[in-house]
């Protein structure tokens, strides 16, 4: 399932591509055809996210405020199969997709939309897919997409849900767990349920702090707890726990409030980069070993997800695993003993 930092990185994408627009919706599949028929012509007037769940506003004018009664919120969660891919003339600037299921560990999942104009995000460049990761922006003549008066949208490939479609391109949305239209009680509600989410402004510490120490679950299990924590999902919690040193077994309530701020603190700069970049990263430049070594690529990226049997970055002992709540987790016997 996509982690927290990838629906923020959506949201901002969508946010850049058609903000400001009137878009037209529709429902290949069909199964969200009702709701694609009162979003067709309205304006997006923005995006926001909370932890996995996506919100996106839309009304019948592009200055009206988020709290008028007459706008609607499409909230949508990706699950463990939603995704969203790109499509446009050159002028579109886009990933090619963003939340797709990777077919490997580790795989980025973001490659520039092939033609277009480069990506709406940071991290990315322009031109084909095998400029993923290179730095800088492309320039007009080397974009070789078609021009806006030549470029048709494509028909739908698979099983697409939703296809917003702008001046410049179209995206298009498959297998998500939820997709629905609300109004701003309901967006409340949802967001309600939630715990804080590191990543966004109006987020809440000691909101995190006080549910995960009135709980005796793990605090491995806490830090997946959408309504502890929004956003962190099985890589950001097995690396945060390393960093900072605290057993992912040891009970919430037996945490103290000053490690829990701390990992909130972790967590925040490690999600910051994965929204810039759309690639987790978490071993500190000088944990990384040189030479990498060939068997064992992960230990440039993380410390221990992924890492089993592999030697400690910083003790040398062997990465353990165990599976808990149905998720592998990851963690040093040695360096988290505590």
């Amino acid at each position: 399932m996509p982690e927290g930092h990838t629906i923020h990185r959506l949201a901002a994408a969508l946010d850049e591509l058609y903000g400001g627009q009137s878009l037209r919706a529709s429902s290949p599949q069909g199964r969200f055809a009702d709701g694609a028929s009162r979003l067709d012509g309205q304006v997006l007037l923005g995006s926001q996210a909370h932890g996995k769940h996506l919100f996106l506003p839309f009304g019948p004018r592009s200055d009206m405020p988020l709290d008028d009664a007459s706008v609607t919120w499409l909230r949508i969660h990706l699950g463990l199969y939603g995704s969203w891919t790109f499509d446009g003339d050159r002028e579109f600037t886009a990933p090619h997709a963003i939340g797709a299921p990777r077919r490997r560990v580790g795989e980025r999942g973001e490659h520039a939309l092939k033609g277009g104009g480069g990506s709406a995000l940071t991290g990315l460049n322009g031109g084909t897919s095998d400029a993923v990761g290179t730095e800088g922006a492309d320039d007009a003549s080397s974009r070789v997409g078609p021009d806006p008066e030549e470029w048709e949208p494509p028909e739908p490939r698979g099983v697409v849900r939703l296809r917003l479609q702008g001046r410049h391109g179209v995206a298009d949305l498959t297998g998500p767990a939820a997709c629905e239209l609300l109004d701003a009680e309901g967006v409340a509600a949802v967001r309600r349920r939630l715990g804080p989410d590191p990543l966004r402004a109006d987020a809440d510490v000691e909101a995190f702090v006080t549910k995960a120490r009135s709980r005796r679950k793990s605090i491995g299990e806490l830090l997946m707890d959408q309504a502890v924590i929004s956003g962190a999902g099985n890589i950001y919690r097995a690396e945060t726990l390393f960093r900072v040193g605290v057993s992912p077994f040891r009970p919430g309530n037996r945490v103290s409030e000053e490690r829990l701020r701390t990992i909130w603190e972790d967590l925040g700069p490690l999600m910051e980069y994965g929204v810039a970049t759309g690639f987790i990263t978490t071993v500190d430049l000088d944990d990384v070993p040189d030479p990498l070594p060939p068997e064992d690529p992960e230990a440039g990226r993380w410390y221990v997800y992924h890492r089993t049997g592999r030697p400690c970055l910083r003790c040398g002992t062997p990465v353990a695993e165990r599976e808990v709540a149905a998720r592998r987790l990851f963690w040093c016997p040695s360096c988290q003993s505590h």
